[in-house]
This record gives C-alpha cells, sequence and structure tokens, in this order.
C-alpha cells in the first residue's frame, strides 16, 4: 500500500528517542526497583482548587463543542498575562490548543514547508525534529556549547543562518540544560533574526520555574511583535501535564491566517478544561513555587553526592526539572553510560545524545522524584562512574 511522505519524513522520530525510558517501565512492571529519572513530570499534584473547578465545569454541563480560537475565558485570562509583557496584546493575538505539543506543531506547520529552514540550538528538546520534519522543511541546528552553560550564542546563530532559513525555534528556559538566557543574549539573538527576516518561535513552558534569575524574552521587545510567537501551557507551571491546555500568543496576522490550520485540525479545546485553566492562570496558586525549591534542593543534592568525583561532573541549571551530568570522564558515552546504570544499578535517566550532539556526552536526571530516591540514585550513579573510572584519574 502507498502512504504519505511524512510517514517516511517522521520515521524514527517518535518514541525511539526514549527508548531507555520505556525499558526502564517494562522493567518496573516485571518488578524490578528502577529509579526512574527520565521524563519531566511534576512530582507535586494539581491544586485542589483547580480539579474543582474541572469537575465543576462538567458538571455544569461544559463539555459542548468550543470554537477554534479558545473559549472567551482563557482568552480574556491570557490577554491579562500577556498585557503584563507587552500592552498591544488583544484576544486577536491568542489562539489556544491541547498543549504545548500541539501548539507547536500547528505553529510550524502555518510557517514552514518543504524548501524551507528552522533553527533551533543543540542539544534541543526531543520533539522538535519531528515537529519541523513534519511540516517538510529542514531542521538545522546551532551548537550550544557546555564550556557556554548551553547557552544560545548570537554570533553562532547568524553564522548558520542560510537564504533558506525561515524560523528560529527559542526554548528559554532551555530544557534539556536548563539554560536560561539574560536579556542581553535575548537582545542580540532578536536583532540576528530582525536582521535576517526571521520568525521567533519561543518555547517556554519553564517560564514559572527560574531559580534566581529573571525571565527574558524576544516577547517581550515591541520592536520583535510583526515576528514572534510564544507557545507555552500550564503543563509545567501547574504540574498538570494531563489536562493537555496550551497556547500561542503571536501577531494578529499570524492568528487569523492559523486559525483555519487550527480548526481544521482540533476546532476548540474541551471547555471544561478551558475553565479550568483561565482559573489557573488568573489566580495565584504556589504549585511553580514549590516546585521551583524542590527542584534547585535536588539540583544541589545531585551536586553534593559528585563533590570530589573525578567520574562525573553536574552541570548546574537556571531552571527548569532536570540537571545534566557530564559523564565523559569515564571512557564512555551518555549513551553507553546511561544503559549499563540501568543494566548494573536500576537507575534510569536520558542519555544525552537523545537530545543532540553536543549532549552525547552527558546524562539528563529529572528532579522530579524524592529526595530520599534522588540520594539514593545519585549514590549509583556516583558508585558506577568511579567503577568506570581510568585507574589513571582516580584520587
Amino acid at each position: 500500500m502507498r502512504y504519505a511522505s511524512i510517514t517516511e519524513r517522521l520515521d524514527g522520530l517518535g518514541s525511539g528517542k526514549w527508548a531507555l525510558h520505556i525499558a526502564a517501565r517494562q522493567m518496573a512492571h516485571d518488578g524490578v526497583d528502577v529509579i526512574q529519572l527520565t521524563i519531566g513530570e511534576p512530582d507535586v499534584s494539581t491544586d485542589r482548587a483547580l480539579l474543582d473547578e474541572c469537575a465543576r465545569a462538567m458538571y455544569a454541563g461544559r463539555t459542548r463543542y468550543s470554537n477554534g480560537r479558545g473559549e472567551p475565558a482563557v482568552v480574556a485570562s491570557l490577554v491579562e498575562k500577556y498585557r503584563k509583557r507587552r500592552d498591544d496584546v488583544t484576544s486577536a493575538n491568542v489562539l489556544c490548543f491541547p498543549g504545548t505539543q500541539t501548539a507547536l506543531f500547528t505553529v510550524m506547520l502555518g510557517l514552514v514547508e518543504k524548501g524551507d529552514v528552522v533553527l533551533t540550538g543543540d542539544p534541543l528538546y526531543a520533539t522538535y525534529e519531528g515537529v519541523v520534519a513534519s511540516t517538510g522543511a529542514r531542521l538545522a541546528t546551532v551548537p550550544l556549547r557546555a564550556e557556554q552553560r548551553f547557552h544560545l550564542q548570537a554570533a553562532d546563530l547568524e553564522k548558520a543562518i542560510t537564504p533558506n532559513t525561515r524560523v528560529l525555534l527559542l526554548n528559554n528556559p532551555h530544557n534539556p540544560s536548563g539554560a536560561v538566557l539574560s536579556p542581553r543574549e535575548v537582545a542580540e539573538i532578536g536583532e540576528v533574526c530582525r536582521k535576517h527576516d526571521l520568525w521567533i518561535v519561543c518555547d517556554e513552558v519553564y517560564e514559572e520555574l527560574i531559580f534566581d534569575k529573571a525571565f527574558a524574552s524576544p516577547f517581550d521587545d515591541p520592536a520583535l511583535a510583526d515576528r514572534v510567537i510564544v507557545v507555552s501551557s500550564i503543563s509545567k507551571s501547574h504540574a498538570a501535564p494531563g489536562f493537555r491546555s496550551g497556547w500561542a500568543i503571536g501577531p494578529a496576522e499570524f492568528c487569523e491566517r492559523l486559525l483555519p490550520v487550527s480548526e481544521t485540525m482540533l476546532f476548540g479545546v474541551q471547555p471544561f478544561i478551558s475553565d479550568m485553566t483561565a482559573m489557573a492562570l488568573s489566580q495565584d496558586f504556589d504549585t511553580a513555587a514549590v516546585m521551583r525549591d524542590n527542584y534547585w534542593r535536588r539540583a544541589n543534592i545531585a551536586r553534593e553526592a559528585l563533590e570530589g568525583s573525578n567520574a562525573i561532573a553536574p552541570l548546574m541549571p537556571e531552571g527548569g526539572m532536570f540537571i545534566l551530568l557530564d559523564v565523559s570522564a569515564t571512557g564512555l558515552s551518555g549513551e553507553d553510560f546511561a544503559w549499563k546504570l540501568l543494566k548494573d544499578k536500576h537507575v534510569a535517566v536520558m542519555p544525552g545524545n537523545s537530545f543532540g550532539e553536543q549532549a552525547r556526552n552527558f546524562l539528563r536526571l529529572s528532579l522530579t522524584v524524592p529526595d530520599e530516591d534522588l540520594k539514593i540514585a545519585m549514590h549509583r550513579i556516583a558508585t558506577l562512574g568511579e567503577e568506570l573510572l581510568p585507574a589513571a584519574k582516580r584520587a
């Protein structure tokens, strides 16, 4: 039988990058006590008030069809949220989607096609390659270097631009590294994109999970308003990933052009989840603050567990829910170390090369497990590191 070319473009770009995570889940299902540090799933509960609002809305009959742009209450809440960052935002700048992933997919579908190039940093979030490939465009990467704490450099971005480049996909705060760009870095990146007439698609799902720095975004610069689109959701900020409630905020003309694309695919999100999202955005909840404290404390637990190690070096995050560990001194790649760690020590982490070539010597650890579990996992990781370290390098 004949299939559309999208199936070929996406071949190998689905769950294959998560092979170790899937193997760890199977081991746990088979009764092996595996400490799982693979995926970024918040370990705090969705606030009870939000759950109650979702249930209230369902029982009130908010289970019918919605419209393509979004329910009025959540659109109004998003306008209020983003007007605090740029005062020209109106409902014409808002589109609602079931999660950031769907928003990103639809946005890219509206911006690029075969022959176009999308730039993003390497390392990168694992689904970006598939999102871009689905459109027929090509993903090209800009190296994010460990010695620069994986911060995108404007000079490196400019070197990577070609006549076919149309979009910069900017993830800030960054997954997997936890890097948070400074206002100066953001301004320099924005200027390069303005100079070369590029769209900037900003994935900002970790905006509320920054530890001790201010958040900066190209969206906040009025001079870039005609080329910046933000995608985000309540998945991380409100510990509600399963509700799949996200959005895109962009120029009014862009939103108007994209609306039929969204409507063709979805024609609206669930009204009862929209009511919950409107509450999440319009009221103060301490969920993000609790998670920030948890993730920073756990990053320090990981760092302290590796003090004095000649085998493994942590790269402290500036935000998000992950920490990267450099295992290059052991002589193993991140991929080989991660599989050996799972097999020998029953700890599951993500190999860095799942996120790109620049992270090939790293492990990505999720900080979303209880402190005691993390301490046990870090002891096992440190032990394996010392076991693998060449004798000449041991302390």
